[in-house]
């Protein structure tokens, strides 16, 4: 089994230039001190903060910047746009009636970006 994603698990974005931290609420404790992530764990600047800068062609900030800038490729501030629940959850694991986040997860940005887990912080358990 893959480790779950839990509150702190570094996440990256394919357009983002710094990892960012992944934020759960503590109402999703299991066994453990910190809680377990789930899919529906996605809302913009509660669970997924901002990945520094966006370099992000098809985000309309970007666009608008780098037009000013006179075509030169412009990052913005990262304001992530994810507005669907992560795939690729855990059909076996639930956490109150949601699919459990694992390495394997994925996030899709609206404007283009791709999240997913850096870092796992939960050990691998073998038994």
């Amino acid at each position: 089994m893959k480790p779950l994603m839990i509150q702190g698990t570094l996440l990256k974005c394919s357009f983002g230039n710094a990892p960012v931290p992944l934020m759960v609420l503590p109402d999703k404790k299991v066994n453990s001190m910190l809680p377990a992530a789930t899919a529906a764990d996605h809302i913009p600047l509660l669970n997924i903060l901002p990945f520094g800068m966006c370099s992000n062609p098809a985000n309309p900030m970007v666009i608008a910047a780098t037009a000013a800038a006179m075509g030169v490729l412009t990052p913005v501030p990262c304001i992530p746009c994810t507005v669907q629940e992560w795939t690729e959850a855990s059909e076996k694991v639930k956490i109150k009636g949601e699919k459990a986040l694992n390495m394997d997860s994925r996030l899709q940005c609206l404007y283009g970006g791709s999240i997913q887990a850096q870092t796992p912080l939960q050990p691998r358990v073998l038994v």
